[in-house]
């Protein structure tokens, strides 16, 4: 579990950068925004595709070295970007499915590794930690990067070159991906167990897991692409963006890690409510308003919805392919595999809304209702946890559940 927490701490520090200033680079170069909402379309295409690939390669590769190549890949992606003459559709959409296949080896076996080296009773200070990470990561980083790249504007650094600044920063994604892959080396995790992984009939308590995985998927487009766009359209370049970012992120790092530390199992809905109702309190904001307050208060809100919704839905995920594994005797790997397929479902719907209101009606009418109309939507998730959490719990394996489950598709705990 340490070393797994050390390789996603390191692997943190890029996740901002990719977030934020993939996004940011794609407006600045281009008079689309609506590529932007492309190039993340393009990114949630290559996971599930991944997703699949990762579960034949893990028969036959070390899953060590699946991830790590998962992680070098976005530096690839951000090369491609930034080796294109001219942002268009085309170039745009192959730069994001390439990020899309690192994302996918990443996610698909950090996933399994997390539910191999956790149980459901700390996988709340598992998140807590890891979510904390992330968190302080998102206060140095975007700060950093923000205040790099429009000193560089404003000072005339590299002849003036704001775009020098990104290559910059690309340099520096290959470094931690690379320090990243060698830390993970040194963990001793095993593959899971060669089993077959594609289903189409799964137990009534998955089939729940999947509609909140859709009504997630909806959201996470515009949860990382929206601070982007709203802050570089309403309130100004890029270093406002990063101190916007660093200021919250701060204040969110201190709730999470006592969330972390104090939360029970139990706490799980309340922590999940908390992160929706964040969400929708500053899609209405911004909806309301649509100005550089508006903006900062959606941002605000978001930045503690995020960690909050993280904190208790992976620990919900996670505890019931606990379940429905032993019970259907099964790969873990291939319930993993399947709920990527329905957050891809969310996410065309999500992703297509924004792309058609900006490009066949107006890119404000687009970031200013389409985010009320996704927040809203997203509050038929709680409805769902709760039914998921009530039933996973009555389903609670036996012993002897657990050992079948382990002797098809590797340990669960």
């Amino acid at each position: 579990m340490r070393m797994l927490l050390l390789t996603n701490l390191i692997y943190s520090l890029v996740l901002p950068i990719i977030e934020l200033f993939i996004g940011a680079y794609i407006m600045r170069n281009s008079s689309d925004l609506s590529l932007v909402v492309v190039f993340q379309l393009a990114l949630y295409t290559g996971i599930p595709a991944t997703f699949m690939l990762n579960g034949f390669l893990l028969n036959k590769v070390h899953i060590s070295r699946v991830y790590s190549f998962g992680m070098l890949l976005s530096g690839v992606s951000m090369t491609v970007m930034m080796m294109l003459s001219e942002l268009d559709t085309l170039g745009v959409f192959l730069a994001g499915l390439i990020m899309g296949v690192s994302y996918g080896f990443f996610w698909a076996n950090r996933d399994f590794l997390a539910l191999n080296t956790t149980r459901d009773d700390n996988r709340n200070y598992y998140y807590g930690l890891e979510s904390f990470f992330y968190t302080i990561t998102a206060i140095l980083v975007p700060f950093c990067a923000g205040v790099f790249i429009a000193t560089t504007q404003k000072e005339g650094w590299f002849g003036g070159n704001v775009n020098m600044a990104y290559y910059i920063l690309t340099g520096f994604v290959y470094v931690l991906t690379i320090a990243a892959s060698i830390v993970v080396h040194r963990g001793k995790f095993s593959n899971p167990k060669k089993a077959p992984f594609l289903f189409l009939k799964f137990h009534p308590l998955w089939r729940k897991m999947l509609k909140l995985a859709a009504l997630k998927g909806i959201a996470q487009g515009y949860i990382v692409t929206a601070p982007v766009m709203l802050i570089l359209k309403l309130v100004g370049e890029e270093g406002s963006l990063g101190i916007i970012q660093s200021v919250g992120a701060f204040l969110s790092a201190i709730m999470l890690y006592l969330l972390g530390r104090m939360a029970k199992p139990e706490h799980r809905l309340a922590i999940f409510t908390g992160g929706l109702l964040f969400f929708a309190l500053g899609a209405l904001a911004n909806a309301g308003l649509y100005s550089m307050f508006g903006a900062i208060f959606f941002v605000a809100c978001l930045i503690f919805a995020r960690p909050l919704l993280d904190l208790a839905y992976f620990p919900i995920q996670l505890g019931v392919i606990d379940v429905v594994a032993a019970k259907e005797k099964r790969n873990e790997f291939s319930y993993i595999f399947n709920h990527e397929l329905g957050l891809y479902l969310g996410r065309l719907v999500g992703c297509g809304l924004f792309i058609g209101l900006a490009r066949y009606v107006n890119e404000d009418v687009a970031l200013r209702y389409a985010l009320l109309v996704i927040a809203l939507v997203q509050l038929l998730s709680i409805p769902v946890a709760k039914s998921i959490l009530k039933d996973q719990y009555w389903h609670e394996p036996a012993a002897s559940d657990l050992q079948a489950a382990e002797a098809v598709g590797g340990p669960v705990q």
